[in-house]
């Protein structure tokens, strides 16, 4: 049993981690495009192409993580190494220097392309990390509970504190306010970073079976289907999350036409995201976590598509059904990490390899696939619907964004759905499996 001390400091890696992740999440895109210049079209062809860089650093990162013996272990030491760098490339991504329009292209293309490359290789190995702290699989969820709960407090910051925060510090100059609540919020979490490094432990240690290289263990993997089944999910899940997501700051501004509220919107969300991934461990207890996801995805894309109905002047309800939204689809976070961590084992049980960091980064690859897609899809339609920055909207433009903030990503929660039902790791076949496990280290 892990003491909630660790599961605190494992927790507070995932705050470090969403001070950037909800910042790109939340206002990464408006920020490009009503602060640094850049066209949404740019953009969201900007967040699809990283990706590809992401294709090739991801399993490669997955793989050294494996493969790296230290004092430390596997995965701790990368929090170490890279947490000062980390904190350095997220300021400079939100720095705005002076430059053309296709300089500015470019310094946005390099800058958010380096703080992909330093988020995989500190994040890879934190989300791995999970996955050794405990072989118990009720464990693995209340791990992953802690790591989200934790980690939402990063977002609650983010959505609390950055536009007052770049108010207070820019007097003025948005372009400065940004930069300088960034090289405060980076501060903070190389502080976090390390507090994790110092206070975790590394228990499952991979077997000593035969080392493959990377192309035996990518083909290994792909032999994993459970492990297929989350990637599909993956993709699928951060599309439209992060669609709904990135265009929420547009919604509350152009279609409620209450822009001044906009952090009290996402901050009301963020609370919402915290008490979901709080709940998620008791609802385990009573619900196999495989029927629990299902479900859960099914009422995230039934309130999504209520917020399509409601008027404009519906205050209160706008606010409390993002709200729910919040709260019901980040219930299920925990639950689908924690089956990543399942997957491990089944592969080590089918082909006697246990690809922690490999299973860990091809997951977070699509992840970011998704990232990128829901940030992609936010700026094409943005541009499609003749979305301006900082003007007044058509009422064409203002139902596209409203559609694009609610139909669009119930389509998607209800494609997790589907995706889920073929995923065969329910909670009795995850105990078998490590029963199994445990009999054959023993023998």
């Amino acid at each position: 049993m892990l003491t909630k001390k660790e599961k605190i400091a494992y927790g507070l890696g995932d705050t470090a981690s969403n001070i950037i992740f909800q910042t790109v999440m939340l206002f990464l895109t408006f920020f490009y495009t009503d602060i640094f210049g850049i066209s949404p079209a740019v953009v969201g062809t900007l967040f699809l192409v990283v990706r590809v860089i992401d294709a090739i650093t991801d399993p490669l990162m997955g793989s050294l993580t494996d493969s790296t013996r230290t004092r430390y272990g596997s995965y701790r030491p990368y929090l170490l190494w890279l947490a000062v760098p980390f904190g350095l490339i997220s300021i400079i991504t939100f720095t705005t220097p002076d430059l053309s329009d296709s300089g500015k292209v470019i310094y946005a293309f390099i800058t958010y392309t380096l703080l992909m490359l330093v988020y995989t290789a500190i994040n890879i190995p934190y989300s791995a990390l999970g996955g050794v702290l405990s072989r118990d699989p009720n464990e693995r969820v209340s791990i992953q509970s802690y790591r989200f709960v934790f980690g939402m407090l990063g977002g609650l910051i983010v959505s609390a504190c950055t536009l007052p925060l770049v108010s207070w510090l820019g007097q003025g100059d948005n372009a400065l306010g940004y930069q300088l609540t960034m090289v405060l919020m980076s501060c903070l979490g190389v502080v976090l970073f390390l507090t994790c490094f110092k206070f975790t432990k590394e228990r499952v240690c991979a077997s000593q079976a035969i080392r493959l290289n990377l192309k035996q263990q990518m083909t290994t993997l792909w032999r994993n289907g459970p492990f297929k089944v989350l990637c599909c999910a993956s993709a699928v899940l951060l599309t439209s999350m992060v669609l709904r997501t990135t265009l929420a700051i547009y919604y509350i501004k152009y279609v409620l036409g209450e822009g001044d509220l906009v952090t009290q919107f996402v901050t009301l969300g963020m609370i919402g995201n915290i008490l979901g991934c709080a709940c998620a461990q008791p609802l385990s207890k009573f619900v196999d976590k495989k029927t629990a996801y299902i479900y859960l995805q099914y009422i995230s894309a039934a309130i999504s598509c209520l917020a399509f109905w409601l008027p404009s002047d519906s205050l209160v309800l706008a606010f409390g059904v993002y709200f729910l939204w919040c709260f019901f689809t980040q219930m299920a976070t925990p639950l689908l990490w924690a089956k990543m961590a399942d997957t491990i084992d089944f592969g080590q049980w089918q082909d006697g390899q246990r690809l922690t960091g490999l299973v860990y980064a091809s997951v977070v690859f699509f992840i970011k696939l998704g990232l990128a897609l829901g940030g992609a899809l936010a700026g094409w339609l943005l541009a499609y619907y003749d979305y301006q920055a900082n003007t007044v909207l058509s009422e064409t433009t203002k139902s596209g964004i409203l559609m694009s903030f609610t139909l669009y990503p119930a389509i998607g929660s209800v494609l997790v759905a589907l995706i889920m039902k073929r995923y065969i790791l329910d909670n009795k076949t995850v105990r078998q499996i490590n029963a199994d496990l445990a009999t054959s280290n023993n023998t």
